[in-house]
């Protein structure tokens, strides 16, 4: 059977049949089902924290390279323009680089996360779009995830000595008058530089995780013979 007529089949299913039962003419039942869902969770989340735990793995890729907050990137291209800014990029290599040594911890929350799915989320996935696995896992690992990656990224960025090389830019930030003074300094939101360079960083790497978990789960759905277990051949193929 064509696996979107399967996977639609699955979702009607499940809206007609007793919870105790996802059996009938697709000979899955609700065990089956749930750990359909999980080896595709598991292998989206798998594959997407090993792609981006390598050296330039978010770096090297524009689709989830972490740059600098605004404020510090119009400093940045002002230096480029003569030369002088070997230091700011620096420390955008630092911010990336933070964020592919989180990875393998990222991988472990994330297994946890699947392990935790219930009968009534993995119909749920089966029924959603191309993404409902990813998102749910965005929705019961985004905290986590946050805790972990964020102090981190200030270990990393303190321990390479980034966060003095925010120090003058702050300070030139903050003396500047006019209407641009008061743009920059409402633009950051009553935090230090320092402090938002790392909230942005830490949020901008959870961002390419679940865009390549995303990734992955859509080619799961889309070609689940080539890519998968047994199992997910069943639920998906």
């Amino acid at each position: 059977m064509h696996r979107r007529s399967l996977i639609l089949g699955l979702g009607s299913l499940a809206l007609l049949a007793p919870s105790t039962a996802l059996a009938g003419q697709f000979r899955l039942n609700e065990r089956q089902a749930g750990e359909g869902v999980r080896a595709a969770l598991s292998q989206a989340a798998r594959l997407a924290t090993t792609r981006l735990g390598q050296t330039d793995g978010f770096f090297g890729d524009p689709r989830v390279r972490i740059p600098l907050p605004s404020r510090v990137r119009d400093v940045q291209r002002m230096l480029r323009r003569v030369g002088l800014s070997r230091e700011l990029d620096d420390l955008e290599r630092q911010l990336n680089r933070a964020a592919e040594a989180a990875m393998p911890a990222v991988q472990t929350i994330f297994v946890d996360a699947v392990r935790s799915i219930t009968l009534d989320d993995a119909i749920g996935i089966v029924r959603g779009g191309d993404r409902s696995a990813t998102d749910f896992l965005e929705r019961q690992t985004s905290d986590a995830l946050y805790g972990l990656i964020r102090p981190r990224m200030a270990d990393t960025l303190e321990a390479s000595g980034a966060y003095r090389t925010l120090q003058p830019i702050e300070d030139r930030l903050g003396r500047q008058g006019g209407f641009l003074g008061r743009l920059m300094r409402s633009q950051s939101g009553g935090g230090s530089l320092r402090e938002q360079v790392t909230d942005d960083a830490s949020r901008r790497a959870m961002a390419g995780v679940f865009h390549y978990v995303g990734e992955e789960e859509r080619a799961i759905r889309s070609d689940p013979v080539n890519r998968t277990t047994s199992i997910l051949r069943r639920v998906f193929g």
